[in-house]
């Protein structure tokens, strides 16, 4: 079965709209910051476990 081809009816949708805003806003960020930047960084959940985390501030107690 062949894919139909999109037609391109020059219209600008809301979600090119979205994801062109986004991608303008990160390359602006990483253009702001001084050096470099890490740009594939992954954000960990508060739940996951982590020795180093519970063991860094074991002089205090």
């Amino acid at each position: 079965m062949k894919k139909k081809k999109k037609k391109a009816d020059g219209k600008i949708k809301i979600e090119d709209y979205i994801k062109a805003i986004k991608k303008a806003d990160r390359e602006e960020e990483l253009s702001r910051s001084a050096g470099w930047k890490r740009t594939t960084s992954i954000h960990q959940s508060k739940k996951t476990y982590n020795r180093k985390k519970d063991k860094k501030n074991y002089t205090e107690e």
